[in-house]
């Protein structure tokens, strides 16, 4: 390590940042255990996968070309496959070595600076790279990405020959930009997101930046070298040209996605389905009822007006007063998220449907409540505790069978030019979510998406962020999770109060009750369950056969029938409560009997009533 970089700074580089929560984007963390990534099909011994060995990404570019995002674009995505990426952005080293409130000199970023300017700019990029050799030599490391401008050809040679010399292939992505509007675009997108201009109005960093921009033009050298491996992006992705990149499958993966990527701004706004007339079954493909169409128009009029107070906030700031970028809407084949869209449809916005992002399938647990779960399947109820994220239950899938499903909806949502917004289960907006904020595996199962809100993803070059857009004058029933779900994981039924495991939202306080000890939702309260036999219904309808008639009355009475049969009826009977769960199990996450909020007594057993039975039947 540099001497000359005390032991603070080095602990205050971006080396040392942890997430401290859902809603921060956390491409930039180091995990601090080894863990499987969302969408990993296998581990290794060594942590490499694909048979690749270790390969440095080293950008290429002037700046406001995009070459930070798109450096954190392929981590996203390389880390989503289980790929150990990080990404070492020479510009954090920078300011790490400055120190809090400390400009450089005013000559650094031109070529024929001064010789104490030279001396720094050596002192920080000797930082960086030691960070990545020791990232792939002894972190198991297997990409890295260097994010700098790296602009002279010689220099770029140099570079190739001296991480050769340690065994580690060295891929070149350029990004080349002659187009006016999209350099503006990234510069606004940059004062946003870079750390840089923290406190600087919008109108000066501008200014800096381009003043940047046109210190290095002179002296840019723009991909040619026929020896090395390289990508070059020209426009944002108009014309892809590659040279020497077989090298591998990870590289040939790498260009893969880069052919489905953009540096063009646009958002995704992520809301659920309306509810449905039936709401019981996983197989039901039913209508939505007059209160889901409701919800479909408020949550649509919602989206609309917060686009454009958006678009008049960027004018009032000095942007340029363009119209709204197109909105693209995304559905799953189910009909209540089709009708959800319908509002939106009618005002001309166009509805694609993608059969990938159906709901996650319960298998053997469909319309089964907490309780027979856990009579029926103990063993499986124990490791779906144990890791809710791979474990599936019986003819179900788990969130990473979902993951995997989705791989090439996340495809089209880099390829995506318009905004987008994406109606669907909630389990398949936890696994999106994930990806565009870099959630871990064990995050993924525990995040709630509340019915009367939006999400919007606000992607920048450096990270995302993420903000709630709240839904008005929506009925209380509406607000609690989808009538489809059922919640994942379900704790032990004899976990005390207080100690459950709660839920993660991407916003604190989204979606969680508010008593202190209360994790996730009990958003219905079911009463004690009974059966009215209606006249003139047979028995055997509900399963009871060869039993004595029941005695007819004026009133109800109980009648007593043999405890197979309550059980079989039992069974039939039980429903599914209501709440943000993603699979089998059912919408609670507390630590009593389906329906009832954790502390409340169990419902009494199960009584059968008759009223007026037909003796015939």
């Amino acid at each position: 390590m540099d001497t000359l970089l005390t032991a603070e700074v080095a602990a205050n580089s971006p080396r040392f940042r942890r997430r401290s929560s859902t809603f921060v984007d956390a491409i930039h963390d180091l995990p601090e255990k080894e863990e499987m990534a969302p969408a990993q099909l296998y581990s290794t011994e060594s942590g490499r996968l694909f048979h690749s060995g270790r390969i440095v990404i080293v950008t290429v570019g002037l700046p406001a070309r995009g070459k930070t995002h798109i450096s954190v674009a392929v981590a996203r995505y390389l880390r989503w496959l289980g790929v150990k990426t990080h990404v070492f952005h020479l510009g954090d080293y920078r300011r790490a070595t400055l120190g809090p409130g400390k400009d450089v000199p005013d000559d650094y970023f031109f070529v024929n600076a001064s010789p104490s300017s030279v001396l720094l700019r050596n002192k920080i990029l000797k930082k960086c790279r030691e960070d990545i050799y020791n990232f792939l030599e002894h972190e198991n490391g297997q990409v890295a990405i260097y994010d700098a401008v790296n602009a002279i050809a010689a220099g770029r040679r140099s570079l190739a020959r001296e991480f050769a010399k340690h065994g580690i292939q060295t891929l070149f992505i350029e990004s080349q930009c002659n187009n006016e509007r999209i350099i503006e675009e990234n510069v606004r997108s940059v004062k946003i997101s870079s750390p840089d201009y923290i406190g600087w109005s919008e109108a000066d960093a501008v200014k800096d930046y381009l003043t940047r921009i046109a210190s290095r033009i002179p002296h840019f050298e723009t991909m040619e070298e026929m020896e090395l491996h390289w990508i070059k992006l020209i426009n944002a992705g108009e014309r892809v040209l590659v040279n020497k990149c077989a090298f591998g499958y990870l590289s040939q993966r790498i260009v893969f996605y880069l052919l489905n990527l953009h540096i063009k701004s646009r958002r995704t706004y992520f809301a659920r389905a309306g509810t449905t007339t039936t709401e019981d079954s996983y197989k039901a493909d039913a209508s939505l009822s007059p209160e889901g169409e409701d919800y479909a128009q408020k949550m649509g009029e919602t989206l609309i007006q917060h686009r454009e107070a958006e678009r008049q906030a960027l004018i009032d700031r000095g942007g340029p007063n363009d119209a709204l970028k197109s909105l693209t809407i995304w559905t799953s084949t189910r009909r209540r998220t089709i009708e959800t869209s319908h509002y939106l449809a009618s005002k001309g916005y166009r509805v694609r449907q993608r059969s990938q992002m159906s709901q996650m399938n319960p298998g053997v647990c469909e319309r089964l409540s907490e309780k027979r779960i856990r009579e029926k399947y103990p063993e499986e109820v124990a490791k779906h505790e144990q890791d809710p994220y791979h474990h599936r239950y019986p003819r179900a899938e788990s969130y990473h069978d979902l993951a995997v499903r989705l791989e090439p909806i996340i495809l089209e949502l880099e390829r995506e030019n318009n905004d987008l917004l994406i109606i669907a289960h909630e389990s398949v907006l936890r696994v999106l979510y994930g990806y565009l904020m870099a959630c871990n595996a064990q995050d993924i199962p525990k995040l709630d998406f509340p019915r009367n809100e939006i999400i919007e993803i606000i992607p920048a070059s450096y990270n995302n962020s993420a903000k709630r857009i709240h839904i008005p004058d929506l009925p209380e029933q509406l607000i609690p999770g989808s009538p489809e779900d059922i919640s994942i994981p379900v704790p032990p039924s004899n976990m005390p109060s207080g100690t459950q495991s709660g839920a993660i939202s991407p916003f604190t306080g989204i979606g969680t009750p508010k008593m202190q000890g209360t994790p996730r939702l009990t958003p219905m309260h079911t009463p004690t369950p009974s059966i009215h036999v209606a006249p003139n219904v047979a028995l055997d309808s509900l399963g009871i056969t060869n039993t004595a008639p029941l005695p007819v009355g004026a009133g109800a009475t109980a009648t007593s029938v043999p405890s197979d049969l309550v059980e079989r009826v039992s069974e039939r009977v039980e429903r599914p409560a209501k709440g943000p769960g993603g699979g089998p199990g059912t919408a609670y996450s507390g630590g009593g009997p389906p329906g009832h909020e954790a502390g409340t007594p169990p419902p009494q057993p199960l009584r059968i009533m008759e009223t007026n039975v037909d003796p015939n039947s």
